[in-house]
Order: C-alpha cells, then sequence, then structure tokens
C-alpha cells in the first residue's frame, strides 16, 4: 500500500488562519470503501450482457466486495489506493436453448498496480453443467461478457477520481474561492480552527530564534502502539538503517546502526534528526523534526518499548510538536510508522 514519501516532507510549509492544508503538503486521505461498495453494486446489479454469437447473461446479484479504497493528495498530487476482491452471481441463456444456466464472475485482485484493465483478471465457475454453459463460460471469460466486466471496473475507477477529487487538492494561497472547496472542506476548516483555538487558550507560547524570527504555539503529543512483535525486534526496527528503509520505502541517511550521537535523515531529508539515547530493546530517545517546520525548531521523541507475554507496548511521547501540525503528525505517525512496520514486517499478525 502507501509508502511514506519520497524524499519531501507533506506537512503544511506555509501559515494560513484557519490552519487547513495550504499548497497540499499535508498527507490528506479520504475512505471511499462504503462509497466504492455501493458504487460497484450499482454497476454490476442487474447488468445484462448480451452476445449475439453466443447468448445473454444477466448479473443477478454482487455476492461479495472485500477490500478497500483510499484517496490521497501527496504533495499536491492526488494518489488512488484501491484493492478489491469481487464475486458475481450471474445466470443466462445460450442462443436457441432453453436451460438456465447459472454461475459466478471472481475478480480476484482489482488494485491499482493494474495498468491496464485487461490485466485484471476475471474468473468464470459454473454452477450447471453442459455444452450450454460451456459457451456462456467463454463468452464472460474472454468474450463480450468479459470486455462488459472490465468496461464497469472502468466507469468504477472514472467515478472513483471524480467522485473523490473534489476538496483532496486545495487552492493555494489567495485561491480559496476555487472551485475544489466544497461545503464539507469549509465546514472542516472551521472546526479545525474552533479547535485549535480553544486548545490555544491552554497552551504557552514558546519563541523559536530562527531566520524567520517565528513564534510557534507547541503541545506533547502521547501515543501507545502494540506490536505483535518482541521487544528486540520493534526496537531492530526503529534503529536499524536496512530495516528503517524498508518501512518508509525510501533511503535513510544513517549509520547502519543507531547510537547516541548519530544523526539521521529520511525521506529525502523530510524529517531529520538526531538520537540522544538507545537503550537497547527498551527506550529511544531523538531529536526530531519535520523539514517544513521553523528552522532552528526540533521536537523531542521518547519511544519506551514494554514487551508482554502477547506483545510488545510502543509509547511514544513527542515534546514541542506545533499544534498546527499536531494531528497531521499524529496520523504520520499512526499510518506510515505503525501500520508501515507492521505491513512490512508482520508486526500485526500474532506471533507469540
Amino acid at each position: 500500500m502507501a509508502k511514506w514519501g519520497e524524499g519531501d516532507p507533506r506537512w503544511i510549509v506555509e501559515e494560513r488562519p484557519d490552519a487547513t492544508n495550504v499548497n497540499n503538503w499535508h498527507w490528506t486521505e479520504k475512505n471511499a470503501d462504503q462509497w466504492s461498495k455501493n458504487k460497484i453494486k450499482e454497476l454490476f446489479t442487474n447488468l445484462v450482457i448480451e452476445d449475439p454469437k453466443s447468448g445473454n447473461v444477466i448479473i443477478e446479484e454482487v455476492e461479495k466486495i472485500e477490500g478497500e479504497a483510499r484517496v490521497n493528495n501527496r504533495k499536491g498530487k492526488l494518489i488512488f489506493f484501491y484493492e478489491w476482491e469481487i464475486a458475481l452471481k450471474w445466470t443466462g441463456h445460450a442462443n436457441g436453448k432453453e436451460k438456465e444456466v447459472k454461475g459466478k464472475v471472481e475478480i480476484p485482485n482489482l488494485s491499482e498496480e493494474h495498468d491496464n484493465m485487461k490485466d485484471v483478471d476475471v474468473d468464470v465457475s459454473l454452477t450447471t453443467k453442459g455444452p450450454e454453459a460451456d459457451i456462456l463460460k467463454e463468452m464472460l471469460r474472454v468474450g463480450v461478457g468479459a470486455a462488459r466486466i472490465r468496461e464497469c471496473l472502468t466507469d468504477y475507477l472514472s467515478a472513483l477520481k471524480n467522485e473523490y477529487s473534489s476538496g483532496v487538492i486545495l487552492p493555494k494561497k489567495g485561491t480559496e474561492n476555487g472551485a475544489v472547496i466544497s461545503d464539507k472542506n469549509v465546514n472542516t476548516a472551521n472546526n479545525t480552527k474552533s479547535n485549535l483555538a480553544s486548545a490555544e487558550k491552554k497552551l504557552q507560547s514558546v519563541n523559536i530564534t530562527s531566520s524567520a524570527g517565528v513564534k510557534i504555539e507547541v503541545d506533547d503529543l502521547r501515543m501507545e502502539e502494540s506490536m505483535k512483535c518482541t521487544g528486540q525486534e520493534l526496537f531492530n526496527a526503529l534503529t536499524q538503517k536496512d530495516m528503517i528503509q524498508i518501512f518508509t520505502g525510501g533511503p535513510a541517511k544513517m549509520a547502519d546502526t543507531a547510537e547516541s550521537g548519530v544523526t539521521f535523515e529520511y525521506l529525502g531529508g523530510g524529517i531529520s534528526g538526531k538520537f540522544l539515547e538507545v537503550s537497547p530493546f527498551t527506550k529511544i530517545v531523538q531529536e526530531w523534526r519535520l523539514k517544513s517546520w521553523p528552522a532552528g525548531h526540533h521536537s523531542t521523541v521518547e519511544m519506551t518499548l514494554k514487551q508482554t507475554k502477547e506483545d510488545t507496548k510502543l509509547i511514544l511521547v513527542q515534546k514541542g510538536v506545533p499544534v498546527k501540525e499536531m494531528e497531521s503528525t499524529r496520523q504520520g505517525w499512526h499510518r506510515y510508522y505503525f501500520e508501515a512496520m507492521k505491513r512490512s514486517f508482520g508486526f500485526g499478525a500474532m506471533l507469540f
């Protein structure tokens, strides 16, 4: 699935009063699961496929739709991630035959990995046996039926892009009245502004000495995640260069193994910092910043690892996070560190 970054930060690079995603440097995401399921059912249910040479088939039911669909804004570009397994029940009649034929069409993997819809497998099975059934099976597998099914899949992807493009790529500063801003986006921005205003009353101002003389509001971020691995395995994933490169999906500039004083850069300098404390298998402390943060400002990240009989708990405390980037930072840790490690190393599967 998604990789976090390809060399550039994904967070705000310019101030905006409502703290919205200006210049599209945040990772923003929309969940298109339920919409996709409804759309696929709409496209296939009661779909009639006719072939003058073979006969006709009707898709009576979408028996199974399993998977997910996400729409992301990455560095100002829309990226669609989807992976679906679909099963369709059908009935039909071969030309000149009264016998009803029944069967199933299965699409085992519809995903963004397919550059050409012709590469998507369409598997056909029969409930009814006989020469009539074989004729319709071939029509659905490689003939007119297969082409019509792939046409519907293409229609789904086109509809997905049309439906979810609006509001993911936001206008740049000075173009807030652009067509891509929807009422939903405005409401979200207003809610964000209200929430931040409430939170800022409780925070202290931190003066950051930088070339721009920036003053920002900061707060602490606290997270906890369970990993199905040993403390040693999790520690290695967070401190070994080769393992970091695997789950971040890009090169890491650092020594092969982390130790106190070792500096690091991930994602082409999008994330940088220094290891301040490295206690084998139990604790990691880093000086940590995003490239988009004000010059000279670093947060302090402390990760404590606690192994139990069932799993290893990762307790993360990050001090000094700019308030306007708090939620995106939280989402980044969760999706592109924790979930990425689970996918890359199997830390989401039971190993004990």
